[in-house]
């Protein structure tokens, strides 16, 4: 799955000089909790709901409020964006999406094609993505199992299943408790919780938890 299948498009981005007040409107008019800044074309920006709602004409407590909202009407995006975007490509896979977020800490990556705002993926998305990937949607017997990080415990564990007559709908891998397991979480429509369990505890599997949701 790469990010221009799960991007948002056409994305919503506003103008350098629109003043704070008119963004942060726009941002919840569309529901959204970020924008772009684009300029002639070009990216020279990303502004989120924070940056809007925190902007004030600094420490002037002496003011009224008409004259506190008066200054914060000047106040424009260009002044309370972040100039230094972090951004991704089309052809980038969702998984290097989510750490490229992680690691810089954002919550939001434009989408280039040839220098030009495409689209954008959010932290929701890839939190849509995580569902899927869990079967979070689909009712069915959730297993958490352990197992040692060599090759063909899964193909073992899909014969296991297949054999009671169920049907993997989810999968997915994560780290184990040291270097040498994996941890396998995954949905199963057909056999029961007692089925699987008995069937998956003889095979070098620590089953952690089995449950239907």
């Amino acid at each position: 799955m790469l990010v221009g299948e799960r991007m948002i498009h056409p994305v919503i981005s506003v103008g350098p000089d629109v003043p704070v007040m008119d963004a942060l409107e726009m941002l919840r008019r569309e529901h959204i909790r970020r924008a772009p800044v684009v300029e002639n074309g070009k990216l020279v920006g990303i502004v989120s709901e924070n940056d809007l709602r925190n902007a004030s004409p600094g420490q002037a407590t002496t003011l009224s409020v008409w004259e506190i909202n008066y200054l914060v009407s000047k106040i424009t995006v260009r002044k309370v964006m972040t100039k230094e975007v972090v951004t991704t490509v089309e052809d980038t896979p969702i998984e290097e999406a989510a750490r490229i977020m992680a690691d810089h800490k954002v919550g939001g990556l434009p989408v280039l094609r040839d220098g030009k705002v495409v689209g954008i993926i959010t932290e929701t998305d890839i939190f849509k993505v995580m569902l899927e990937m869990l079967g979070a949607r689909q009712k069915a017997v959730r297993v958490s199992v352990i197992v040692p990080n060599v090759a063909g415990e899964i193909a073992s564990l899909s014969k296991a299943i297949f054999e009671l007559g169920g049907n993997i709908i989810a999968l997915g891998t994560f780290a184990g408790d040291d270097p040498s397991t994996s941890e396998l979480v995954f949905k199963v429509a057909g056999p029961d919780e007692a089925t699987l369990k008995a069937a998956l505890e003889p095979r070098s599997m620590e089953v952690r938890d089995v449950r239907t949701c």
